[in-house]
């Protein structure tokens, strides 16, 4: 990078103070960083070595300044309040956290800004993430060793370009000889702070500032170990700023400097300052810590006393924290307990959907001696996590979560059932290994009527178990909890009764964002987001596809993400619009992980494109998919919800039998509204003409949603008329049609159009063809194409697609198949 691009960054932030928002500076030590924020005046924050396992510590330092809690909302003050120790109370999710450390950001209208925020600890970091992702009001910025967050403005620091890095030396030492100016640039690499620092001595930075400790008097070495260590210095510094160690306020003036006056004093004297600290302090968490720091060889009573720091840390949210403390706790105890902990370590981090924490944690655990349950949870954790992805299938969990109720741990057991469950809808265990599993359902001291089990059992037998759902989930309209509600709404989709699934999880997204839950909130969005879309409401369900994916992003839930843009892609392909590139990048998530219900959607939105364009080969090429057990694609309960696809794909490609197969092994009598109402459909479409039209009125006539309708009008009205009934046909058309045009669905309104016109709708009848016309109509009813039939007749093949547009109404025909039919009743 070049000095002129160092020009053109302070510029970019001087843009932003006018405008307002966030931004995330990174770049490697000594790159420049603290340099180029220390250009902006306003509140600013360091983040400590020494404080990154106090959860919201960081935060707290940066809201202090405007911090009025009377100013907060309620429900968010009280979640300020318990995250900073002011008062007990049910642990806040991090979303709603920073739902209030924006509303004391935004009206503070500041500057601020936070250097080192890769020391923060975790629960800050997360709160940061959400406030800069949505601050408008105010400035935040955010500068760190790597990225800490996603979904910011991002301003990466370069070393500097060759030349101007002798340009710097060349300032700051002008008397180097050729020798020694070569060296240092070599090891500099054009990192600004190495150029300014090793010209005076030592082969690295931590060296250099080594050697400047070294020089220092005892006492100031001491106290710069205190400071490094998060004490208060209690020494004369003035040695140390002369030696350009700290500055004028007695801070370091780079984290390498801090490292460096840790490693270079002895291990011994690190302890002991450790152990000062610790009798020094009146704070319980600090006091752990510094102990922990203090100890020399086994201490249970500095282990237990961290185990009730993670305690503390639960209370206050700081999962994050509380994991690293059980892992100390863990590591410097007398290894009695070494299991236990880390196993409530592994769990805790399952239950904040820490994957790589729970797998690294995991590594640890292996040799140790354990109990049969802790041998559970080694089998359970890898899976624990609402996208049912891990190393142990179903067959084996059900096998786990049923010794484990066996043995007592009843509320471990449900847990283990229900990623059992969620497996179930993310991968194909299998008709015997989903009999075993509801088996076992059955034998749980649950209620079936529980909506945890309406929920298990939906994702387990939607088949077999989806009527007795369907009527739990009209029993249970009482229900209010938003995590209750999300259940029903998941059970819902699952066993087709779409307009409950958005019913229940509309109602639940009311609670998650009241209370910040907005991992839950990602996954209630992308039901209500698929259910909706299903009933062809895709103006509602855009809006809803899109926060969906951006929160399951933000949460880091890559599967329900998948999910969410595979959905967009079947809002764009209804719409008209190009849908391959949310399809190809949903397909890429859900063949990472074999995700079914992804892949399957995908298959829907590319079957939905084709048919819209009158790609019916490639549009049951691609349901077929769908319901192949062989395919990646094919997903129990979803794939009977698409019916209609299939059947109007089948019969327009040739492989009507093959679809009345599927269509037959599914039917049945059934609650789901979805189902039926999909069967009456394809049957209709799939019927001779002597059963069709009864089967279309019996379609018709059923309670239906008005999507569902607006298909079948659709398809019973090109029936009519293809059976040369056209004035029966036009008003099914017109219906559908409008119908269309209302939803958004701008092919299907077309397709419905281009049926009226063949019926005669624009001219008010059919009407005689010209000769030409005649000529053109035998032509293409031999196959030949637009510019074949353009060549004979010297005309281009757009003025052929003019008349045939024409000739096609006349005839009564919407496609170039039906015209040999037709002119065999026209008498040409």
């Amino acid at each position: 990078m070049s000095l002129v691009g160092r020009e053109r960054e302070l510029q970019r932030l001087a843009a932003l103070v006018t405008s307002g928002g966030s931004l995330l500076v990174v770049g490697e030590p000594g790159v420049g960083k603290s340099a180029l924020l220390s250009c902006l005046d306003g509140h600013r924050v360091v983040g400590v070595e020494a404080e990154r396992d106090l959860p919201y510590a960081g935060l707290h330092q940066v809201l202090h300044p405007f911090l009025d809690l009377s100013t907060v909302p309620g429900v968010r003050r009280a979640a300020l309040e318990v995250v900073f120790g002011l008062s007990e109370g049910a642990v806040p999710p991090v979303h709603l956290v920073g739902l209030a450390a924006l509303d004391v950001l935004t009206a503070a209208r500041s500057v601020v800004v936070v250097d080192d925020a890769h020391w923060l600890d975790q629960a800050s970091q997360d709160v940061l993430g959400f406030v800069a992702r949505r601050l408008s009001a105010g400035v935040l910025v955010v500068a760190a060793r790597t990225p800490v967050f996603d979904g910011v403005p991002l301003l990466s620091l370069e070393p500097l370009a060759d030349a101007d890095a002798g340009a710097v030396l060349d300032a700051v030492a002008p008397g180097l000889d050729a020798g020694r100016r070569a060296a240092v640039l070599a090891q500099a690499a054009g990192n600004p702070l190495a150029l300014t620092e090793l010209p005076f001595g030592g082969g690295s930075l931590e060296e250099a500032f080594a050697a400047r400790v070294a020089g220092l008097p005892a006492e100031v070495r001491s106290a710069l170990l205190v400071l490094a260590l998060g004490g208060a210095a209690d020494a004369d510094l003035a040695p140390a700023v002369r030696a350009r160690l700290v500055d004028d306020s007695g801070a370091f003036r780079h984290p390498v400097i801090r490292l460096a006056v840790v490693r270079s004093a002895g291990a011994a004297e690190v302890r002991e300052t450790h152990r000062r600290l610790a009798f020094a302090t009146t704070e319980p968490d600090r006091r752990a810590w510094h102990l922990a720091g203090a100890a020399d060889g086994p201490d249970e009573n500095v282990a237990c006393l961290l185990e009730k720091t993670a305690d503390r840390a639960l209370r206050r949210g700081g999962a994050a924290a509380a994991v690293s403390a059980l892992e100390r706790a863990a590591a410097v105890g007398d290894g009695t307990d070494r299991a236990r902990r880390l196993l409530r370590a592994a769990e805790l981090a399952a239950e904040a959907g820490r994957r790589a924490d729970v797998e690294r944690i995991l590594l640890d655990v292996r040799g140790l001696d354990l109990t049969p349950r802790e041998r559970a949870l080694v089998t359970w954790l890898p899976t624990a996590f609402d996208d049912g992805v891990g190393v142990a299938g179903p067959g084996e969990l059900v096998g786990l979560a049923e010794s484990v109720v066996a043995d007592g741990d009843v509320e471990l057991g449900l847990r283990i059932f229900w990623s059992v469950a969620m497996r179930c809808f993310w991968v194909e265990p299998g008709a015997e290994v989903r009999e075993r599993i509801a088996a076992v359902a059955r034998t749980l001291p649950i209620d079936p009527r529980d909506p945890r089990m309406l929920a298990m059992m939906a994702y387990v037998c939607p088949v077999q178990q989806g009527d007795a759902v369907v009527a739990g989930l009209r029993a249970a309209d009482h229900a209010d909890d938003p995590a209750t509600l999300r259940l029903l709404g998941s059970a819902a989709l699952q066993v087709g009764a779409f307009a409950d699934s958005v019913r229940f999880s509309l109602a639940a997204q009311r609670g998650f964002r009241a209370q910040g839950q907005f991992a839950l909130l990602a996954r209630a969005l992308a039901v209500e987001a698929w259910s909706r879309t299903r009933l062809g409401d895709i103006a509602s369900a855009d809006p809803v596809a899109a926060e969906a994916a951006r929160l399951a992003e933000e949460t880091a839930q890559p599967y329900m993400h998948g999910l969410a843009v595979a959905v967009q892609a079947e809002i764009a392909a209804l719409r008209g619009d190009s849908s391959e590139s949310l399809a190809a990048e949903a397909e890429r998530t859900g063949l990472a992980a074999g995700a079914r219900p992804v892949l399957a959607t995908v298959q829907l939105a590319r079957t939905l494109a084709a048919l819209g364009e009158g790609r019916y080969a490639d549009a049951f090429a691609a349901i077929r998919r769908v319901h192949d057990p062989a395919d990646p694609a094919y997903q129990l309960a979803l794939r009977r919800y698409v019916l209609p696809e299939l059947a109007e794909a089948a019969t327009r490609s040739g492989h009507a039998d093959e679809a009345r197969k599927i269509v037959e092994e599914l039917s049945g009598t059934t609650r789901s509204p979805a189902l039926a109402a999909g069967l009456r459909h394809a049957r209709a479409l799939l019927a001779s003409d002597d059963e069709a039209e009864s089967l279309f009125e019996a379609a018709l006539d059923a309670d239906t949603s008005p999507w569902d309708r607006a298909r079948v009008q659709l398809a019973f009205g090109g029936w009519l008329r293809r059976q040369r009934r056209a004035t029966q046909a036009r008003p099914h058309l017109k219906a559908a049609a409008e119908a269309f045009e209302a939803f958004g669905t701008r092919d299907w309104a077309d397709r419905a159009r281009e049926e009226l016109r063949a019926s005669g709708e624009s001219r008010g009848g059919g009407g005689e063809l010209t000769e030409h016309e005649l000529t053109i109509a035998r032509m293409a009813a031999d196959g030949l194409t637009n510019k074949e039939i353009g060549e004979r007749l010297h005309l281009s093949h757009r003025t052929v697609s003019t008349h045939l547009h024409r000739i096609f109404p006349k005839l009564g025909v919407a496609a170039r198949a039906e015209l040999g039919a037709a002119l065999e009743e026209y008498g040409g």
